[in-house]
């Protein structure tokens, strides 16, 4: 590399390039004056006036919603926050004002009309053109069945160096990512994923995933939102897609209605059961307190036996007898025992008592009375 020679500013330099353009417009500006006939102290007047001009002209202002990305001969500089700045005036420097907090939308449709033909004269491949209808549209879901998807992608300005100098349209680059992300993530997730269910975890799972992808682009562009619109089969399918939503809305309603009735007899059963066990357990606890007392009573009993056989038996005697005749209709009387001549008359009571009086037989008339 050779050394510059001495008096020649160095092109590498900006500040050494800004310097000879200065002192090349001074010179113009003088030939200038000398073409229009201003000399001597006009001509300093004018030349003065018109270098504050230009000097003043490098004042500019950064908005609140802006940021200032100052450019020396086309090359980056610095990045002015918001307020009043100075550059140096135009050639030398230029100051870009790009919107870093608004937020862009990008609509994304499914469908999208085909271009017109070439002309009378084009041929067939040239007639049709890049047509991009709904076929071109269609995503495969994770369960091999084909979608159309409408969805918005909300963007705005990250870094604004990255965003001015490394993409040429960032508008078509957000598309183009978005299609390519959409396509990646319906591919993962089955279709009724992406029809109720999962919509917003498809939404954010393509939002991370764009982002990645403009990252590596190092486009300065931040992803703020995927919002997914509609998505539904494609029309010719459409008809018999609907059918089996309609089959699974009516098994989902079968299978609530199914829940809603066990719901309502099983706790209705499991109380009869309690109920059940309840009354079983004070049965049992019934019969074995009597047990237990018939028990308490034999033992008091064969405790009284023990101490006066003759008499316990005979009294046990004398009570079964009197258990067991109450009970019959008929008594029969051994008439040899001692002390019995014959069989003691009696009125059949079991026979009268449930006769009207009227059938009843009048009683014999007193024979002494008659007397």
């Amino acid at each position: 590399m050779q050394p510059q020679p001495a008096g020649e500013p160095d092109p590498s330099d900006p500040q050494s390039g800004a310097t000879t353009v200065i002192e090349r417009i001074a010179s113009w500006v003088s030939d200038l004056l000398a073409a229009v006939g201003l000399r001597g102290k006009g001509r300093s007047v004018f030349a003065a006036t018109v270098a504050l001009a230009w000097l003043l002209s490098g004042i500019y202002r950064v908005n609140p919603e802006e940021l200032g990305v100052v450019l020396r001969f086309g090359r980056y500089l610095d990045t002015q926050e918001p307020g009043l700045h100075y550059h140096l005036p135009y050639p030398i420097d230029t100051v870009v004002l790009p919107k870093v907090t608004q937020v862009n939308q990008l609509q994304i449709n499914g469908q999208i009309e085909s271009l017109p033909a070439a002309g009378p004269g084009a041929s067939v491949a040239e007639s049709l053109g890049p047509v991009r209808g709904e076929r071109a549209a269609q995503m495969i879901t994770g369960d091999e069945n084909i979608v159309i998807a409408d969805y918005v992608v909300f963007w705005r300005i990250k870094d604004a160096r990255e965003y001015l100098f490394n993409v040429l349209d960032p508008q078509t680059a957000v598309k183009m990512a978005a299609e390519s992300t959409m396509d990646a993530i319906i591919g993962r997730n089955p279709i009724q994923a992406a029809l109720s269910d999962k919509r917003e975890q498809i939404a954010d799972q393509a939002r991370q995933m764009l982002q990645r992808i403009l990252d590596g682009y190092h486009a300065g562009i931040l992803i703020t939102r995927v919002q997914l619109q509609r998505v539904d089969p494609p029309s010719a399918v459409i008809d018999a897609f609907n059918d089996v939503q309609r089959a699974r809305a009516d098994q989902e309603r079968a299978r609530n209605e199914a829940e809603a009735y066990a719901n309502d007899i099983l706790p209705r059963a499991r109380g009869e059961a309690d109920r059940m066990n309840q009354e079983a357990q004070a049965y049992k606890s019934q019969v074995v307190n009597l047990a237990r007392g018939e028990i308490q009573s034999f033992l008091s009993v064969y405790d009284v036996y023990r101490q006066a056989r003759d008499v316990t038996s005979w009294r046990l005697y004398l009570d079964s007898m009197d258990q067991l005749l109450k009970k019959s209709s008929k008594v029969v009387i051994d008439s040899s025992g001692k002390g019995v001549t014959g069989v003691v008359p009696y009125m059949p009571l079991s026979a009268t008592k449930d006769r009207p009086a009227s059938e009843l037989p009048a009683p014999a008339p007193a024979t002494g009375a008659a007397k």
